[in-house]
């Protein structure tokens, strides 16, 4: 639960420039695998948004899918070094998952972060919290909040980072150290959600 976490504050701006590690070459376009959203979640704008929706939407049955969790994972599978930048607004879940995470269950078989399968960060007005294996950590600066986040994964080196992006610099929240023994999927979720939430991917 999130009043077990620790709290930490993010560190000082940090230029995009100056993350020597990652080249415009590892920029990548995160396409959304359609067989594994959620009947909660609604696609838009060439499926390049997703929003939390009361209606259930028509999607075909599909062993992927989703079912209890409102979530989705990307088509591709990562397995170098990448990032990706996402819009959002109200309550999501930006995430890196095995493709093998359980779709139907309870949520600590399902739900990003909540298993030892995915890594996730929750963003909110209230600010940002990082769940993994249902642990979390939370950042507790509001200077830091942003409605943008990028996303950087260095999956050779273990490394997940999340920074805050704002106008040319990036607010670093936290970087995970580990070893990743499967490509990593990119996901949302909207587990906490009110309607109208919603990320978008920027191009």
């Amino acid at each position: 639960c999130l009043c077990c976490g620790k709290h930490i504050k993010p560190t000082v701006l940090i230029s995009i420039a100056e993350l020597c590690s990652y080249s415009p070459s590892d920029s990548c376009q995160i396409t959304i695998d359609t067989n594994t959203v959620s009947r909660k979640l609604k696609l838009s704008e060439g499926n390049r948004k997703v929003s939390f929706v009361k209606e259930l939407q028509p999607y075909p049955d599909h062993p992927d899918r989703f079912d209890d969790m409102p979530q989705l994972l990307s088509k591709t599978g990562l397995t170098g070094r990448s990032f990706w930048e996402v819009w959002w607004k109200g309550r999501v879940d930006i995430s890196l998952s095995y493709r093998r995470i359980k779709r139907t269950g309870d949520i600590k078989d399902c739900g990003f972060g909540c298993n030892d399968q995915s890594w996730n960060l929750n963003c909110s007005e209230d600010g940002y919290t990082f769940w993994h294996k249902n642990k979390t950590i939370r950042i507790s600066s509001s200077s830091s909040i942003s409605d943008r986040v990028a996303v950087f994964v260095d999956c050779p080196a273990g490394i997940l980072s999340f920074y805050s992006v704002s106008s040319n610099s990036l607010i670093h929240l936290h970087t995970f150290n580990t070893t990743f023994t499967e490509p990593l999927h990119a996901g949302f979720g909207f587990l906490w959600s009110d309607p109208d939430s919603s990320v978008f991917l920027c191009s």
